[in-house]
C-alpha cells in the first residue's frame, strides 16, 4: 500500500490514542496519522515512554511533541526515530492554558528563533523528517508579514512540512474549544502563504468537514488535516481514501466494526481496558438504525467495568440484527 501525505488527521488530546489510530487505519490503509501530543517533560522528566507506544499497522504515523527546549526535544526525537515513527511535528498551535503555562504550543508563535533552533536541534538527531503545526498567529500578532516572516525563519531551519491551523489563536479568555470555532477561518490566508512560497510543503488544517471541501484546498495546497470530524464521523476517512488514494476501496462498516472487534478482544487479554478502546467505536454505526442503541450499549459503564468483550459483541448484534 502506498502512504498518502496528502490527507493526515489531526493530532487530539483523549481522542487520537493507539486504539482510536488503529481504527482509524481500518477506514484508510494510507492516510497520515497523528499521536496525541506527548511533552519532553513527560518523556524525560516522568519517564511515560509508553506514550510512544503503537502498532506495526498504524504507519505511516507522526508523533506529535511539546516542548521549547531544543536539547530536550533533540533527546526525544532520537528515541522517536529509534522506534520508527514516520515523522516528528512539534506543536506551535495549541492554544491551551496548560501548555501556555509550559511555554509551548501556540505562544511558541511569538518566539520563531526558539522554534527555529527546537527544529534545528532535532533535525541534528534523526533523520526522519521534522515538521511543525501553529496558527495563522496569536492575539494581535497575527498579520501575514509576521506569519510570512516566522514561516521563513523556522524552514530555513530544516522544518520540511507545515500544518496550519487557519485561524489565529486567542490565549487569554478563550477555552481551547472556544480557540476552535471563535477566532474565524481564513483559509485565503493560508493560501497566500502557499503562493508566496511555493517550494513550502503546506498542509491546512480546520473546518474540513466534507470531501468537497478537502478537494478544493487541495487545488493548492499540498495536503489537508482533518480534526474532529474525523472521529465523529469516521466514514469520511474512507470516503476520503476512495477519491483521492484509491477509488476501489470500499470496506463494509459492518466488516471495519467486527475487524476492531477482534482488535479489543487481543487487547484485553493484554490488560488493556474495555473503555479505553470502546470509546472509539461510538460513531462508527452513525445514522444507521440502532445507532442510538448501539452508543448507549458502548456507554455502560458499569458493564464497561467488567472489561467483557461479550458487551462489544450485543452492541454490534444490535445494529446487524437490525439490518438482517
Amino acid at each position: 500500500m502506498t502512504f498518502d501525505k496528502s490527507i493526515s488527521v489531526a493530532p487530539m488530546m483523549a481522542w487520537t490514542d493507539r486504539h482510536c489510530r488503529y481504527l482509524h487505519r481500518l477506514y484508510s490503509p494510507a492516510i497520515l496519522l497523528f499521536t496525541e501530543m506527548v511533552t519532553t517533560g513527560a518523556l524525560l522528566r516522568g519517564g511515560q515512554w509508553h506514550q510512544l507506544d503503537y502498532s506495526a499497522e498504524e504507519h505511516p504515523i507522526v508523533l506529535q511533541l511539546g516542548g521549547n527546549d531544543p536539547a530536550d526535544l533533540a533527546r526525544c526525537a532520537a528515541e522517536a526515530a529509534r522506534r520508527g515513527f514516520d515523522e516528528i511535528n512539534l506543536n506551535v498551535g495549541c492554544p491551551s492554558d496548560r501548555v501556555q503555562q509550559g511555554t509551548f504550543g501556540a505562544c511558541l508563535m511569538l518566539t520563531p528563533k526558539i522554534v527555529a533552533q527546537c527544529v534545528s536541534a532535532m533535525r541534528a538527531a534523526c533523520d526522519i523528517p521534522i515538521s511543525v503545526k501553529c496558527r495563522l498567529g496569536v492575539d494581535d500578532q497575527d498579520s501575514d508579514p509576521l506569519l510570512q516572516a516566522f514561516i521563513d525563519e523556522v524552514a530555513d531551519s530544516g522544518c520540511e512540512r507545515f500544518y496550519i491551523h487557519a485561524r489565529k489563536a486567542i490565549l487569554g479568555g478563550l477555552s481551547p474549544a472556544q480557540n476552535r470555532s471563535v477566532p474565524p477561518l481564513q483559509p485565503e490566508r493560508v493560501a497566500r502563504l502557499k503562493r508566496n512560497r511555493p517550494n513550502l510543503n503546506v498542509v491546512i488544517n480546520g473546518g474540513i468537514t466534507d470531501p468537497t471541501t478537502a478537494e478544493d484546498y487541495l487545488t493548492w495546497a499540498d495536503g489537508v488535516m482533518i480534526g474532529r470530524a474525523a472521529y465523529h464521523n469516521p466514514d469520511l476517512l474512507r470516503t476520503l481514501h476512495q477519491r483521492f488514494v484509491d477509488p476501489t476501496f470500499n470496506p463494509s462498516t459492518q466488516s471495519i466494526v467486527l475487524a476492531y472487534r477482534t482488535y479489543i478482544s487481543e487487547q484485553l487479554q493484554m490488560g488493556i481496558r474495555l473503555s479505553a478502546m470502546s470509546k472509539h467505536l461510538l460513531h462508527a454505526c452513525s445514522g444507521m438504525p440502532g445507532a442510538r442503541r448501539f452508543r448507549q450499549i458502548l456507554s455502560d459503564s458499569k458493564r464497561l467495568k467488567e472489561n467483557n468483550i461479550g458487551l462489544i459483541d450485543e452492541a454490534i448484534d444490535h445494529i446487524y440484527a437490525r439490518a438482517a
